[in-house]
């Protein structure tokens, strides 16, 4: 076997990611090591993917049990592991009908075509505007960047899909002016991740559902990052009490597997007729197997419970070193997804952190120059949460004086 390391990187992958200098060869429950031995607390959880943490006992038996007998077929088929998954989905939400796939992206893709096309068979073709928010993301494909509300991704890969309008987050009366009978579709995330992670007001949600209702416009929440329990919840619009028509899964559905859906009800997923829309590997059986381990394990008081305790710990010891160091300006989120934004001292050097981070044994995330962004794992346990928090401290300690200095 040829050894590789971090520079192979730069001489045989397309240049579209800068990755970290170091390589991570194995993890458990919230920790990592690298190729040196050197060992990291997980902040990120795979950007809100390995939710149950790194080699999950019984995720892994899982696992190996579906990988003994099978691992895929085409979808002329259906198969029992995404069978129950979909049941199980079904029985924990508002949904009645269930699209399998791989990705976020694919799941929002699969939600915004289904939105034009309900429209055009119970309304008109020309009712075809979908709204979206500016600072929002909802994927990489060329119709998910171009919904999504932060131009830099889309620059370069014009000419982009039309009849799409963007609003401030959290401004209802900006949606009210724009919103109209041509509107098929309303996407929002709960709490926007990429964005800055920022949570969607009540007063907000309760509005875009009767907005959407008035103009017969379908309501979709884009929970790939804020589902699967993260915000407290099993999905965010619980926590709001804001039931959309059409919600969209991912990242932590499969912890670490690729997997995507996108749940509504029997009358809206009536639009997609045989071969109106698939994916080969959506659904796949040894991927859904996991995934139904994930939502049996997650769906549950404790693991939930849980993560509204783990939120508290987290921003204590924010406060904490917000009090010593005044780095802060705002700390803030949704259960696990929690966001500080960086203070004057720190001001656009969100990467500085993320970067020094490593040196001290913590891997970060960031949310935008300005927002240092935390997603761990919601079985996270308080030691690690504890010595992950002293690590960060570390890396603000070494970073102020500097920062000052300059």
């Amino acid at each position: 076997m040829s050894t590789v390391n971090r520079a192979t990187f730069d001489q045989v992958m397309v240049p579209n990611y800068a990755p970290a200098p170091f390589i991570p060869v194995k993890g458990l429950a919230s920790r990592l090591w690298d190729q040196e031995g050197r060992e990291y607390v997980d902040f990120s959880s795979g950007i809100a993917v390995t939710s149950l943490g790194h080699l999950h006992p019984e995720l892994t038996a899982v696992l190996h049990d579906q990988a003994d007998q099978l691992w895929h077929l085409s979808n002329g088929f259906t198969n029992e592991p995404a069978l129950r998954l979909a049941q199980r989905l079904i029985d924990a939400t508002f949904a009645e009908r269930v699209f399998f796939c791989n990705s976020g992206a694919e799941a929002n893709e699969a939600a915004l075509k289904l939105a034009r096309r309900y429209a055009v068979d119970h309304f008109s073709s020309e009712k075809d505007q979908i709204i979206a928010c500016t600072q929002s993301f909802h994927g990489r494909t060329l119709f998910t960047v171009s919904v999504g509300g932060q131009p830099k991704y889309a620059e370069g890969f014009g000419p982009t899909p039309g009849g799409i309008s963007h609003v401030p987050f959290n401004d209802l009366a900006a949606i009210e002016a724009m919103i109209s009978d041509k509107t098929c579709a309303v996407i929002v995330e709960p709490v926007q991740g990429e964005g800055g992670v920022i949570p969607a007001t009540q007063a907000y949600l309760n509005g875009l559902r009767a907005l959407c209702d008035k103009h017969n416009a379908l309501l979709i929440f884009d929970e790939v990052q804020i589902g699967v329990g993260r915000s407290g919840s099993l999905y965010a619009y619980m926590h709001y009490g804001v039931t959309p028509d059409i919600l969209t899964s991912a990242k932590a559905l499969g912890n670490g597997l690729p997997i995507g859906a996108m749940l509504t009800t029997a009358k809206i997923a009536s639009a997609f007729v045989v071969g109106t829309h698939g994916s080969t590997y959506g659904g796949n059986p040894l991927v859904t197997a996991v995934a139904d381990k994930v939502i049996e394990l997650i769906n549950t008081p404790a693991v939930l419970d849980g993560v509204k305790h783990r939120n508290k710990l987290f921003v204590d010891g924010l406060n904490k070193i917000n009090a010593k160091h005044s780095v802060f300006k705002e700390i803030r989120g949704s259960g696990l997804l929690i966001g500080a934004e960086l203070a004057p001292v720190l001001q656009g050097r969100a990467k500085d952190v993320v970067t020094l981070g490593a040196k001290h044994g913590v891997v970060l995330l960031m949310a935008g120059p300005n927002v240092l962004r935390l997603l761990p794992s919601l079985v996270i346990s308080e030691a690690d949460v504890a010595e992950g928090l002293r690590r960060l401290e570390a890396v603000i300690a070494e970073l102020v004086p500097a920062t000052v200095a300059a």
